[in-house]
């Protein structure tokens, strides 16, 4: 559902959403989002039953000689990477995991991705794009949507279709699905599975990599084919099934997270734009385009879990979405771009109800999201109980002579002993 922006915003009596987010939500009669309904599925469905159906969905898929791979499994090293493919060797699968460079690469993330691949012994393709093409291809989304993410979102959402159908391994299982997770535009039991369009209006933004070829841009076909999509041919040929366990797991990134840790011990560290440590410019501008960031997704996460009330929430949102990206003179100096034509670019995907110029002609904020008013009545009926506090752990730097404080295309990582 797309948001209606000739309509003033209303905000969820229960979260941080609005009616404008940008996946598109609707409230109830009591004032309640359809993403705060859907997570109450988390705590009524009989989630003993549906591991058991998320077994019986993956039984056709298990090779019986062992000597092939049962499943695709897309991963990061970071996040739920460790989690997804925990429970992926609880079914007893064999996987092939995939991943795609997304060239900004800090060394933890490169010693988590090596811890990965060596604490679970699988396999692994990692796809590395040529930086020359990924900076054009990164200049061509920034100028169209206002994204220097594009290329990433497309390559982990591309790469592991493109394997399956490569290595005809029709299994693809991914982790929660945003638009189920943050605005309920399904339910848990409706079992939605991966599609094409969702990628490409959601994801993607609406551009598939075909979109991108410009001479303005200097990028052709063959810059752009590392993202193309296999074809709905080849789809069909080889059956390619792109499951969710989301769908069959009561979903919840820092419990699972805090588990993993004590299981893998995989390192994390703080973030700027967020109190998340799991999770710098590419958040700035998602703030820019749509007046929120990555610390509104993650304080609406955790107040519906019961570990904030309302009022942490928004403490935390606001204190973070506004702060400067740490690493933007990094970005810039990678892509060659000077800060003013970075500038004047994502003045062109500004929000026009979201900002405005004051007197000084400076950007200034016309409508605050986190400020909209909300009826008392039903704010109070809506709250949920806080039922714990949410500290967030940081492991410390295990390479403590080292400074992570710069951006890398490949490391060899240091893999577990």
């Amino acid at each position: 559902m797309t948001p209606d922006y000739h309509q003033p915003p209303t905000v969820c009596a229960r979260c941080l959403y609005t009616t404008w987010h940008p996946l598109g939500l609707v409230l109830d009669d009591e004032g309640v989002c359809t993403g705060c309904r859907v997570h109450e599925e988390k705590e009524t469905l009989d989630w003993e039953s549906r591991w058991k159906q998320l077994e019986q969905a993956v039984a056709p898929y298990r090779n019986r000689t062992g000597d092939k791979y049962d499943c695709i499994v897309p991963v990061s090293g970071a996040r739920d990477s460790f989690f997804i493919m925990d429970t992926v060797t609880r079914l007893g699968l064999k996987p092939l995991m995939v991943t795609y460079n997304k060239l900004y690469n800090t060394d933890l993330g490169i010693r988590n991705l090596a811890r990965l691949r060596t604490v679970f012994d699988a396999d692994i393709l990692t796809l590395t794009v040529n930086p020359d093409t990924v900076r054009r291809v990164t200049r061509a989304a920034l100028r169209r949507r206002g994204s220097i993410y594009w290329h990433c979102l497309a390559g982990q959402t591309v790469f592991p279709v493109q394997c399956a159908v490569r290595f005809k391994v029709p299994l693809i299982i991914w982790g929660a699905h945003q638009g189920l997770d943050q605005v309920g535009m399904f339910s848990h039991t409706h079992e939605v599975e991966m599609t094409r369009r969702y990628r490409k209006d959601h994801d993607l933004m609406g551009l598939e990599a075909e979109d991108l070829v410009s001479e303005f841009d200097h990028v052709n076909e063959r810059d752009v084919a590392p993202w193309v999509y296999p074809s709905y041919r080849d789809l069909r040929r080889v059956g390619v099934k792109g499951l969710y366990l989301g769908n069959y797991i009561p979903w919840d990134t820092k419990t699972q997270h805090e588990a993993m840790l004590d299981k893998y011990g995989y390192e994390t560290a703080t973030q700027t734009r967020t109190f998340d440590t799991y999770s710098d410019v590419h958040d700035y501008l998602k703030f820019i385009k749509h007046g929120y960031g990555k610390a509104t997704d993650h304080a609406v996460r955790e107040l519906r879990w019961g570990r904030m009330n309302r009022d942490e929430a928004i403490d935390h949102a606001r204190r973070h979405h506004t702060l400067e990206p740490r690493h933007l003179k990094a970005f810039l100096e990678w892509i060659g771009m000077a800060k003013s034509a970075f500038d004047w670019i994502v003045d062109q995907h500004r929000h026009p109800a979201l900002w405005r110029r004051n007197e000084n002609w400076e950007w200034e904020s016309g409508i605050d999201l986190l400020s909209l008013p909300s009826d008392p009545s039903q704010l109070e009926k809506a709250q949920l109980p806080k039922r714990e506090a949410t500290p967030f752990r940081l492991t410390g730097n295990k390479r403590p002579d080292y400074i992570d404080d710069h951006y890398i295309c490949i490391g060899k990582g240091t893999p577990c002993r």
